[in-house]
């Protein structure tokens, strides 16, 4: 179940400015936040009395919710003092800062000073180091109810980050570099825990599976899979009991996301591609899914689903174009990302003669990729957006004839030039999330100190 994204919400005011107003402003601010994804708290209206009495019973108010934001909404000049001493006790907290402003009466503009009193606070906020977003309202203009979900999803996200759990089934596939990862800052800068597990255990798992559950998942591909030509049985059978194998640590552990090792692992040592076990894990336990030990892909996956709510596939770079990339997979994409039926193919590449491939058609539309990287002793992001549509007719060299078109999706970015991609790309995996995610997920980078590239 999803969790709601609970919000303090405090509003700050003059005492010299009739309350009534104050009353008013605080009101409109309200009926903003609940036409947005979040539940809320007031805090109540601040002013600047002498005995602080009113900070106070914000601060009490306030303090009866774990919050993953405070917005600190400013509806006309109050001296500075006022609104720290209701801030600075939730210091660690992420803010918004949010100036309203005035209205018109006829043809003379009406001003209750709001952006006087956000241009003195927002330099003090950054002084003490709060971890802040300024936003402020322009007469005739629409709210910037954007920005604001933006910042308080991003806030969510950095706060369930620390209670993420990531499984991966053995170690460093095919002995490459971008996947590894460094355990102790992972867990000190975004919260994240990884947990390496061996490829025995899984083994081991399937020696104890239920014949009714192996029997009831079998049934599941048989009746919702569409099998581009007759598949054995057996394949069937094998895919699911190392899918139960495996949901059986998902459920012990807890895990949000998983990888496995892929070609050293299953495809070398088990002579069977987990291209299904990756599908049923995600469709049976709603986890994100990534081959080839691929732990900062996992954790760029858990960051983009806290943020959209859903699943965000991988997909991996084939070729650059002038104005497009061509992406695909060649393996496996989730329900979430598929267009149509699920379509699978009992196939054959390289050496390998067991293998069920994923030829589903890819969504196409607007898209956010995205992938985290450490570099030098410190994180990075790489990100983009563009639009994603049907790849021209392709193939990927080795696969038996007639060779099978991969899912995959050609993209135009918006956000850059090509050329500009290619000097900062920061790995052959990226993960893609529907939709213009770039605010959001700048703000998170800049709440967990994280580089954009």
């Amino acid at each position: 179940m999803k969790t709601k994204k609970q919000v303090g919400f405090v509003c700050f005011g003059e005492v010299n400015t009739p309350y009534e107003r104050l009353q008013t402003k605080h009101d409109q601010a309200l009926s903003t936040l609940e036409t947005l994804d979040m539940d809320y708290l007031d805090g109540g209206i601040v002013i600047d009395d002498t005995e602080y009495q009113t900070a106070d019973m914000a601060i009490e108010k306030l303090k009866a919710r774990e919050m993953c934001c405070l917005i600190v909404c400013v509806v006309g000049w109050i001296p500075s003092h006022a609104v720290i001493r209701v801030t600075d006790c939730f210091r660690n907290t992420p803010m918004i800062l949010w100036g309203l402003c005035g209205w018109t009466e006829g043809t003379r503009i009406v001003t209750t000073a709001d952006q006087a009193a956000t241009t003195a606070l927002r330099p003090a906020f950054e002084a003490m180091g709060y971890a802040f977003k300024y936003v402020y309202n322009v007469m005739g203009e629409p709210e910037p109810v954007e920005k604001l979900q933006a910042f308080v999803n991003a806030a969510y996200t950095a706060k369930e980050l620390r209670r993420v759990r990531i499984g991966t089934m053995g170690y460093r596939d095919m002995l490459l570099y971008g996947t590894q990862y460094e355990g102790n800052s992972l867990r000190a800068d975004l919260g994240v825990e990884v947990e390496p597990f061996e490829m025995l255990e899984m083994v081991q798992n399937t020696e104890k599976l239920s014949k009714e559950k192996v029997a009831e998942w079998t049934r599941y591909v048989q009746d919702n899979w569409v099998f581009e030509k007759p598949c054995d049985s057996q394949i069937v059978e094998t895919g699911v009991k190392y899918a139960l194998a495996i949901g059986k640590k998902i459920e012990e552990r807890g895990y949000q996301a998983i990888s496995l090792i892929d070609v050293d692992g299953m495809k070398k040592l088990l002579g069977f591609p987990p291209a299904m076990v990756f599908m049923l894990l995600n469709h049976f336990y709603g986890v994100q899914v990534v081959p080839e030990n691929d732990v900062m892909g996992a954790v760029t996956q858990s960051m983009l689903s806290l943020i959209t709510g859903d699943t965000v596939p991988y997909l991996e770079y084939y070729e650059f174009f002038k104005t497009s990339m061509l992406i695909g997979v060649p393996d496996f994409i989730p329900e979430a990302a598929t267009d149509g039926d699920i379509r699978v193919l009992p196939t054959a590449f390289g050496l390998l003669s067991a293998s069920l491939l994923n030829v589903s058609k890819v969504k196409t539309g607007y898209v956010t990729c995205a992938r985290l990287v450490y570099k030098k002793g410190a994180y990075a992001m790489h990100m983009y957006t563009g639009e994603a549509k049907t790849p021209p007719s392709w193939e990927e060299c080795g696969w038996e004839p007639p060779a099978p078109q991969l899912p995959s999706l050609e993209v135009f970015p918006d956000s850059c030039t090509v050329e500009e991609f290619s000097q900062k790309v920061s790995s052959q995996h990226v993960i893609v999330a529907y939709g213009d995610y770039r605010e959001t997920l700048t703000d998170l980078c800049k709440l967990l100190h994280i580089e954009i590239l």
